[in-house]
């Protein structure tokens, strides 16, 4: 399944500083940051994702974070 987030994450070196804390949460999924979509999209390839738990992650990092449909 793929879950799609809309965050301002704005930089690669943002993207690096926050690896270390996505792939503890995520392990045995895939994400990534499209920085070039004006929403800064996560998008998560994973069975088990629980998107309240991405959204605290980011938002504790103080960056907004939420679900798109």
């Amino acid at each position: 399944m793929i879950h799609v987030f809309k965050t301002s994450v704005r930089t690669k070196t943002q993207i690096k500083n926050l690896k270390p804390h996505l792939d503890h949460l995520l392990t045995e999924s895939h994400w990534n940051f499209d920085l070039e979509d004006c929403d800064n999209i996560l998008r998560i390839e994973s069975d088990h994702c629980s998107e309240h738990k991405v959204i605290e992650l980011l938002q504790r990092q103080n960056f907004d974070c939420e679900e798109l449909e």
